[in-house]
């Protein structure tokens, strides 16, 4: 049973090790050679192809883990508490369903000029998903910060 305990630290410190490896890797690998942008030359790191599926790899557990524990946790909860149970579920309905349409629809389809890029990945779809993706993002930012703020207001106001 003690060793059971230890698998989470393993996991923590490989993780973190392999994260630390790909980060040196990708900032002092050396270059793939350079870019021209508007005369000026721009070096393209050679690992950057390894870095980003590192950072895809991370988003993504780190999605599906909570997801799964998301769903462990309502369906206990259904057991005890369905009415609160519910009202998770609706507050986790909007963060994944609601929300991101709003961001949708927020976005525009319009081209999105990047600097070397001359493919046609940065107009119509591709562009309102990045953009819908960024307001997202800037949205969860400030649900975190507002949360984090209210649980210590309310946190100060119990004791």
């Amino acid at each position: 049973m003690k060793n059971y305990k230890l698998i989470p630290q393993i996991t923590l410190w490989v993780l973190l090790l392999l994260g630390i490896i790909v980060t040196v890797m990708f900032y002092v690998g050396g270059s793939a050679g350079a870019l021209e942008v508007a005369g000026d030359f721009l070096d393209i790191p050679r690992f950057t192809d390894l870095f980003l599926t590192w950072n895809y790899i991370l988003v993504i557990g780190a999605i599906l883990i909570t997801l799964v524990f998301v769903c462990i946790g309502l369906v206990k909860l259904f057991k005890v508490n369905p009415k609160r149970a519910i009202a998770i579920l609706c507050i986790f309905v909007t963060f994944i369903y609601i929300i991101p349409q709003i961001c949708y629809l927020l976005a525009s389809p319009e081209k999105v000029e990047i600097i070397g890029y001359e493919g046609t990945d940065n107009v119509g779809f591709m562009a309102r998903m990045s953009e819908a993706v960024i307001y997202w993002v800037y949205f969860m930012v400030t649900a975190t910060v507002g949360t984090l703020i209210w649980g210590i207001i309310h946190t100060k106001r119990l004791k």
